[in-house]
Order: structure tokens, then C-alpha cells, then sequence
């Protein structure tokens, strides 16, 4: 009981507001003109996304993540879009930065990712985007991955994750991690909070490595692809290491 006391203490500290009127959400507003730009009428919307939209986010973890949907007859390749939206922050004054599907940037006091895509066909929530590292494009579905998370159940014990991660300075990609802390816990019925992030661990520990995670919006994007091997196994180590923790405050803080 004290060692879920201790994890929900900490949940309660890194609590991100995500109501209607969230300082977060003025984000959007405050880069919408400078998106009119760059897409002009072709931009169908903008969208949280990501953590925020799952209620996965932390306070001391990415802001927010903003959709960018832009419409099936958009005549730019998807690279251009990536390419030319990176180009139009960097000549509004923002500082952007290239990562995989999206740009991160900052905004004011905000930290936040701009993930744009093109819809499929019209008014389809099927998008195709850039992926930048491997300098392919896939399809995926934002509605469909917030779906995935929002319905396991299971967001407490990604956040608890998200911050381990963060406070070991990992590369684990959000979503490849939201997927894995599902897998880990897929029909657990352990009663205790804490119990529930120790099997998470111990799944990062013993089976991650060799796991496959598909996304549930396109079963042809392997999401484990996204890190190379030895980025697979120093996220195995750590939580190998973690394990070794006699109290919970060396496992997160």
C-alpha cells in the first residue's frame, strides 16, 4: 500500500491539465498563423495528440503533441510537407528540430511536437506521414492510437513509465513505449498499483528486446522498428538494473 501511495503521490505532482481551457491548448492558436502560411487552405485541422490527447502526458515530459491534417488533394510529397513545415517555423523566429514523425519546437514556456500528415482520401482520418529517420512514408490513424491507449486501462502505469524513462535519459519513442507497458499487462489482475509497473519492468527487462509491436492503425508499420538493436537493449539493461532497486524511490522520483 505505501509503495502505491508513493507511485499515485507522484502521479499527482506531474499532472498536466487537459481541459478545455488548458494553457496548452492556446498552442494551437498561437502557431495558427503561421501554419496558414505554410499550408494555407489545404490545412483540414490541428489536433492534440499524442500524450495529451491520451492522457499519458507528464508535467516534466513533452507538452504537447499538435495533428496537422492536411487535405488528399495536398500535391506536395510528403517530404516536402515534413520539410517545408520545418522551414516555415524556422522563418517565423521558432527554433524547430527534425525527429522522426514530428518537429519538436518551442513555444513560449511550452515544449511541443507538430506531427503533420496527409489525409488519405477526403475526409478520411487515415493519414500518411513523413518518417524522417528512415526517409520512408507510412500510414497511420491519430484517432485509432488514442483509442489503442484510452481503452487499455492502463495510462497510470505508462505515465510511471514515461518517467523512468525520462529520468534514465532513454530513447524509447512514446508510442513504441505506450504500446509496450499494454503488452506487458495484457490480462494482468494484479491488485496493487505498484506490482502492475514492476511486471511492466520486468517485461522491458526480459522480453522487450525480442517483442514485436505492430501499430493497431496500420499492421504493415512495425513500431519496433523505429530503434535500433542496441537502442533495444540499453532500454532492457536499465530496467535490468532498476530491478535491483531495494526501494521505489530508485526506480522513479
Amino acid at each position: 500500500m505505501a509503495a502505491d501511495q508513493y507511485l499515485y503521490g507522484i502521479l499527482a505532482r506531474e499532472t498536466v491539465n487537459t481541459s478545455a481551457s488548458s494553457p496548452l491548448r492556446q498552442v494551437a492558436v498561437t502557431l495558427m498563423p503561421w501554419l496558414r502560411v505554410w499550408a494555407g487552405d489545404l490545412l483540414v485541422g490541428v489536433h492534440p495528440s499524442g500524450s495529451f490527447a491520451k492522457g499519458t502526458a507528464n508535467a516534466s515530459g513533452t507538452d504537447i503533441d499538435l495533428f496537422l491534417s492536411l487535405r488528399s488533394d495536398t500535391t506536395a510529397t510528403l517530404k516536402d510537407i515534413y520539410d517545408t513545415l520545418f522551414n516555415q517555423l524556422q522563418q517565423s523566429g521558432y527554433a524547430p528540430r527534425k525527429q522522426n514523425v514530428s518537429i519538436g519546437l518551442r513555444v513560449g514556456s511550452f515544449k511541443v511536437d507538430l506531427v503533420p500528415g496527409k489525409q488519405q482520401q477526403a475526409n478520411s482520418t487515415d493519414h500518411s506521414l513523413w518518417r524522417n529517420r528512415a526517409q520512408t512514408w507510412t500510414k497511420t490513424n491519430i484517432g485509432t492510437h488514442i483509442a489503442a491507449v484510452q481503452s487499455s486501462g492502463r495510462q497510470n502505469e505508462i505515465r510511471v513509465i514515461k518517467l523512468w524513462r525520462n529520468q534514465r535519459g532513454l530513447d524509447f519513442p512514446s508510442f513504441y513505449l505506450e504500446l509496450s507497458v499494454i503488452a506487458a499487462l495484457s490480462g494482468n489482475t494484479q491488485p496493487g498499483f505498484s506490482d502492475r509497473v514492476w511486471t511492466a519492468l520486468t517485461y522491458l527487462s526480459n522480453r522487450f528486446e525480442n517483442a514485436r509491436a505492430v501499430d493497431p492503425a496500420d499492421t504493415n508499420n512495425i513500431i519496433s522498428d523505429d530503434l535500433s538493436e542496441s537502442g533495444k537493449t540499453a532500454i532492457a539493461r536499465a530496467a535490468s538494473e532498476t530491478l535491483k532497486a531495494k526501494t521505489w524511490g530508485e526506480v522513479v522520483k
